[in-house]
């Protein structure tokens, strides 16, 4: 069997790029109406196009980014039924999740949860950002603690797809703080063991926060 070499410093520069291109995105230096070109954005970067291409083909393959037939990208956008649809689906991934949690009931878990919260909520940048990524934190820690890999995965392809649409960016005429402070009380109900009031609690929350998502998507609806 021959197999081709792996070239590690590749693969991390193009890991760098990917968090760039994240940042820019994030940053709303990336907006859906601009083309991006792996040659334009090697060029400015001062890199060879291979790893541009390679974390520009992760980013087309998370969802984040579409690929034209001319081969240039720009940002998937989203409409009202698939924001309901990723909320959806965020309520099962992190409900199965709470669920696993209040059945093991592990005050190692339930330690770990309460200094992420109290971490993450203190945050210093309240900007969209510093909420979207507190939040993110804090959730994807109630998803790592329950122990299902899968679990995690889809998290975190729900969540990347959330990010690049700018989902929290769009709120700028409702009140960012209403994204954070129910998460310690989604802890006590997990500590206290009833999966069922777990689950229900964790969907409520979901469903409060895809509310906060409509009010600023549409302001004036």
């Amino acid at each position: 069997m021959t197999l081709k070499s792996i070239r590690p410093a590749r693969r991390r520069l193009a890991d760098e790029v990917y968090d760039e291109l994240i940042d820019a995105i994030m940053r709303r230096e990336i907006g859906p109406e601009d083309n991006l070109i792996q040659e334009k954005l090697a060029a400015e970067m001062q890199i060879s196009r291979t790893p541009v291409r390679e974390a520009l083909m992760r980013l087309e393959q998370e969802g984040v980014l579409t690929v034209s037939n001319r081969g240039t990208f720009r940002l998937y956008q989203m409409n009202d039924d698939e924001v309901k649809e990723l909320y959806q689906s965020r309520a099962a991934v992190e409900g199965q999740a709470a669920r696993i949690l209040a059945v093991r009931n592990d005050p190692e878990d339930i330690a770990a949860l309460r200094e992420t919260v109290e971490r993450e909520e203190a945050l210093e940048d309240q900007s969209a950002r510093g909420y979207f990524e507190a939040n993110r934190n804090i959730h994807r820690a109630f998803v790592e603690r329950a122990g299902n890999r899968f679990l995690l995965e889809m998290f975190d392809m729900i969540w990347g797809k959330a990010m690049a649409f700018q989902l929290f960016a769009a709120i700028e005429n409702v009140d960012l703080a209403q994204s954070l402070g129910e998460h310690m009380a989604l802890v006590d109900v997990i500590e206290g063991g009833d999966r069922t009031e777990a689950l229900e609690a964790v969907t409520e929350h979901i469903q409060s926060g895809f509310d906060l998502q409509m009010a600023g998507l549409h302001p004036e609806g």
